[in-house]
């Protein structure tokens, strides 16, 4: 769900105890009943690449796929849309009230803002009615960027699964001052050991790594994978190896700005303006980032 395949087993070194947790959540879907999971933790901390490593493991189940979108909080039901898209096909299964609620949700047919409890019964009806011969993973990222009304339905659902062999799991960025997913089984995704993390920047690293470089790069990491694969790109070979070019007071936090400001200077001019305009917006208004936007002429 974002990560390539070979930079996904890398993230995942000393992540026994979240690999056996994500296990048994797809085993008992695979026995007949149905599971929950939130993953916790802060941004880079490896939660999409656990999410691939489910989507991975998950053979013989059917796959969906969610992602929050910070640009799409403000449009209702957007997130819920992504994981009902591949089940339209039997809405017409669904009690009358629950398709009627589902179909304005979705803008299928006119009328008034939905009831969010006939949603979430008819999302559920979905799940149940998938077809028995094969289990269901519903892979939720970034869960902290969906709209209200897809978190609220999913928490719902998520509440009230029971023997639909689905097999649900989120990943949240941590900290969020949403408390729908409250409650729900959940796994804090904490930063890697240092043996693990010291591993990590050497399978990252194609040029000599001094020792002191390397402990200082792992000490200011706090174990934060993305971090420690972006000090990678920031700093140059001569700087890695030490000796002379030892890296004097650039911290990793330092580092990763530079990877992200050359990012940032790839990117089309249309793109760096609205970046730079959201940075200017403290709240997070969508709305009034949007306005702003076209005030100055940005395509959004």
């Amino acid at each position: 769900m974002g990560v390539p395949a070979g930079e996904a087993q890398v993230a995942l070194r000393g992540r026994s105890q979240e690999l056996a947790a994500l296990e048994g959540v797809l085993a008992t879907a695979r026995a007949g009943s149905s599971a929950v999971l939130v993953l916790r933790g802060e941004a880079g901390i490896g939660k999409t690449a656990l999410l691939d490593y489910a989507a991975g493991r998950a053979v013989g189940f059917r796959t969906v796929g969610v992602a929050g979108i910070e640009s799409e909080m403000e449009l209702p039901f957007a997130g819920l849309h992504q994981l009902c898209a591949p089940m339209l096909g039997r809405l017409h299964e669904l009690p009358g009230p629950q398709r009627n609620a589902l179909s304005v949700a979705f803008g299928l047919r006119e009328g008034d803002a939905p009831n969010r409890f006939l949603v979430g019964l008819a999302v559920l009806s979905l799940l149940a009615g998938a077809p028995e011969d094969q289990p269901l993973a519903c892979l939720v990222d970034d869960a902290q960027w969906l709209d209200d009304g897809s978190r609220q339905v999913l928490a719902f659902v998520a509440r009230r699964l029971k023997a639909e062999r689905v097999a649900l799991i989120f990943a949240l960025r941590e900290p969020d001052g949403n408390r729908e997913l409250a409650g729900l089984p959940e796994l804090i995704v904490g930063g890697l050991g240092e043996p693990d993390a010291r591993a990590l920047l050497a399978s990252a690293v194609r040029v000599p790594l001094d020792p002191l470089v390397r402990d200082r790069i792992v000490s200011e990491a706090h174990g934060n994978p993305m971090a420690l694969l972006q000090v990678t790109h920031a700093l140059a070979p001569a700087e890695l190896a030490g000796g002379f070019g030892l890296p004097g007071r650039r911290s990793v936090a330092s580092c990763i700005e530079t990877a992200f400001h050359r990012q940032f200077r790839s990117l089309p001019q249309d793109s760096r303006r609205l970046l730079l305009t959201a940075a200017a917006e403290p709240t997070g208004d969508m709305d009034l980032l949007w306005r702003a936007a076209d005030l100055q002429g940005i395509p959004a």
